[in-house]
């Protein structure tokens, strides 16, 4: 990405149950708040039910807001099965709807979201909803879905800005050379 460039980045937090989104542009050091929300489905509804909600939903804020990449949170290892499985059809839904629209996607693991946002990839919920007040003046979030988006489009814009996909400066193979990424570094 060429520092001088605007960058609209909508971030998504797959879930089958709450599927959280937040759109941020970027701009060269700048950050501006678009607009972040959940999308839920029904509770009653089926599971083939819920994913076409989610799908629909994705579909219609990309519509209305046309962003230029779409980055999505990775899986994680989960204990349980099924909700692993729940988690992938529903990252599946995200993926596919940009690209129904022809928008590129990012994957980001949890880890590397927290690490670009405040510089620990062990921050919690309420520290990373801190840094996105601070960042974008956004004080509440109807949920930590919505947050999570919002921080999963951060992490794009700040590793993107180093023209590295996962963030790392320096060899792949070095770990004395990977940079933590702090609020210096995303916002003027």
């Amino acid at each position: 990405m060429d520092n001088n460039s605007d960058t609209r980045v909508m971030g998504i937090d797959p879930g089958s149950r709450s599927c959280g989104y937040g759109i941020v542009d970027g701009a060269g050091n700048r950050l501006s708040y678009v607009t972040s929300g959940t999308i839920t489905p029904a509770p009653g509804n089926s599971a083939s039910e819920r994913l076409n909600d989610i799908y629909v939903g994705i579909l219609r804020v990309i519509d209305d807001y046309s962003p230029s990449v779409v980055s999505v949170e990775e899986m994680f290892f989960a204990k349980n099965a099924r909700s692993a499985i729940k988690l992938g059809q529903s990252r599946g839904i995200a993926i596919l709807a940009a690209a129904q629209r022809g928008i590129p996607v990012s994957e980001y693991a949890p880890t590397r979201v927290k690490l670009a946002l405040t510089g620990r990839g062990r921050a919690g919920k309420e520290e990373i909803q801190k840094m996105l007040s601070y960042m974008l003046g956004v004080s509440e979030f109807q949920s930590t879905d919505e947050s999570d988006a919002l921080a999963i489009a951060i992490c794009h814009l700040s590793l993107s800005k180093y023209g590295l996909p996962d963030g790392t400066v320096g060899s792949a193979g070095s770990r004395r050379r990977k940079k933590r990424f702090t609020v210096n570094d995303l916002s003027a």
